[in-house]
């Protein structure tokens, strides 16, 4: 990782003193989901649950090694969208994603900057790709749950609405009544940035890594963290 700048802080400093509504990707900058129950083999389950039925056909070669689930679950919507099918693999992925919730790390500093977000009056959401019922189960098992209920949009049954798509940040905005301009997204994803931009959301990346970090100024991501401890104290300094 780069030495943060003068310049980074400042940066920093103006995109979180213009929000008035932070929008938070989940799996990443709230937590690691899939820190032990690993999402490679999520994935790998899924190619596999395919194959059970004969179905393996259905995705290429590339989609079959993915370690994403998600991107296995949009291959077989976009061949199928709206079947029976898509919605008995999106129930065994909301059931992995359970799964894992149990085994979730939280994001270091996530817990401290959401409870001091929303104590000096800003409102919380999460639009994530993740099943709401997962986002939900994690923020009651970290007491989290006041921060950001009722505003917990995720997965649906309209796949092609997942990010990179902005309907789900869309839905967030609407609902609280936001204009994107003060509104912020933290993501730690090239999806999240392309769905905040679609969306006209200024953007924080959260990159734990330097790939991370890389995939996301490729982007074209301008702000990016390896640690949430400078957005706490940023957030703290405005008490």
């Amino acid at each position: 990782m780069t030495n943060r700048t003068e310049r980074d802080s400042d940066e920093l400093g103006d995109l979180i003193g213009r929000a008035r509504v932070v929008l938070w990707d989940f799996d990443g900058p709230v937590c690691r989901l899939f820190a032990r129950h690993k999402a490679e083999r999520v994935a790998t389950d899924l190619v596999e649950w395919l194959e059970t039925r004969g179905l393996r056909g259905l995705l290429t070669e590339g989609e079959r090694e993915s370690p994403d689930p998600h991107l296995v679950l949009r291959a077989v919507d976009r061949r199928h969208p709206g079947s029976d099918l898509v919605a008995e693999l999106e129930e065994y992925l909301t059931k992995e994603e359970l799964k894992a919730t149990s085994s979730a790390m939280p994001t270091p500093y996530a817990d401290p900057l959401i409870r001091t977000w929303t104590a000096i009056g800003s409102r919380l959401a999460v639009a994530t790709n993740n099943s709401p019922q997962v986002v939900r189960t994690y923020l009651a098992s970290r007491g989290l749950t006041s921060c950001f209920s009722p505003h917990i949009y995720g997965r649906t049954q309209q796949l092609n609405h997942l990010k990179p798509h902005p309907h789900c940040l869309n839905r967030a905005l609407n609902a609280m009544g936001a204009a994107p301009g003060a509104a912020l997204m933290i993501g730690d994803t090239p999806s999240d940035y392309l769905a905040a931009r679609a969306a006209g959301v200024p953007f924080l990346g959260y990159g734990r890594n330097e790939h991370k970090e890389h995939l996301l100024r490729e982007a074209g991501a301008t702000v990016v963290v390896d640690s949430l401890e400078p957005v706490l104290s940023t957030v703290r300094g405005l008490k």
